[in-house]
């Protein structure tokens, strides 16, 4: 009799994190999320947040995540710090450092808090779209790895312009899947939330130089929320709002297939054009 030995998701590697003697937590960059310099900045966030997922003293879930890119990081070995700074009742506040060498590349702060029963209202509306099945995923180059772990769908704007050069709006509406598929926890969330292409590219309708220096996101969903959603496919739009000075806004929200909120987020990206 042959056992089968399930091996983990390149997500769950990219972001693994072992805990020394010392308290501090050691990762690894994977060639599975690497992005033209560095590693795709979903997955340092995501790291960055399970690292205070799987602090022991770590209470409630995820209400925001703020993460700033300070410098680039190099393939290899890195270091996180998780430091609960206060605790209150219903609230917990936390700085989070990412180092290699010693040297600092990226910081964040985070809130977790318990989320108890009150009145709820949802104003923003998610779009009418096609169901993902009716919709031909989009076919990447091999030359971006971390693409490759996202099934994308684009409902509208998507990436053809590049192809042409030809300018575009900068909103887009995409179906979004982890690939393979994997259940949608709080940090394959926060990943998800970066897979938009920087605006500019699609506004230019060319490659320039850009970069993430700071980005937010906002968690709506609880984690029962997100238990029921399982591997589905999420409903991602994203649109920026000023490009000036050598910096553009993006703000982006991810929906359930049923129209629930998941999470809204909002990147600061430099750019040279």
């Amino acid at each position: 009799m042959t056992t089968v030995v399930a091996r983990p998701h390149p997500f769950d590697v990219a972001t693994t994190l072992t805990r020394s003697s010392s308290g501090s937590l050691f990762g690894n960059t994977t060639a599975d999320y690497a992005n033209m310099v560095g590693p795709f900045g979903g997955i340092t966030a995501a790291t960055l947040l399970r690292a205070a997922l799987r602090h022991p003293d770590r209470i409630g879930d995820p209400v925001s995540l703020t993460v700033n890119f300070a410098g680039t990081v190099a393939d290899g070995p890195f270091e996180v710090i998780a430091d609960p700074v206060r605790t209150n009742r219903n609230t917990q506040h936390w700085v989070l450092t990412s180092l290699q060498n010693g040297v600092v590349t990226t910081t964040a702060t985070a809130v977790f808090g318990t989320r108890r029963s009150s009145w709820a209202d949802t104003e923003l509306v998610a779009p009418r779209v096609d169901d993902p099945d009716s919709i031909a995923p989009q076919q990447f180059p091999r030359g971006l790895a971390w693409v490759h772990n996202y099934e994308m769908r684009f409902v509208d704007g998507g990436i053809d312009g590049l192809a042409t050069g030809e300018p575009a709006g900068s909103a887009t509406t995409v179906w979004l899947r982890d690939v393979p598929p994997r259940p949608v926890d709080f940090a394959a969330l926060t990943a998800l939330a970066d897979t938009f292409f920087p605006r500019v590219l699609l506004r230019l309708g060319r490659i320039v130089p850009v970069g993430t220096v700071s980005m937010t996101v906002y968690f709506h969903a609880d984690a029962d929320t997100l238990a029921g959603h399982g591997d589905q496919p999420v409903l991602g739009t994203a649109r920026a709002k000023r490009f000036a000075h050598g910096f553009f806004d993006q703000s982006a929200e991810l929906w359930t297939p049923a129209g629930a909120l998941l999470a809204t987020s909002h990147q600061m990206v430099y750019f040279k054009a």
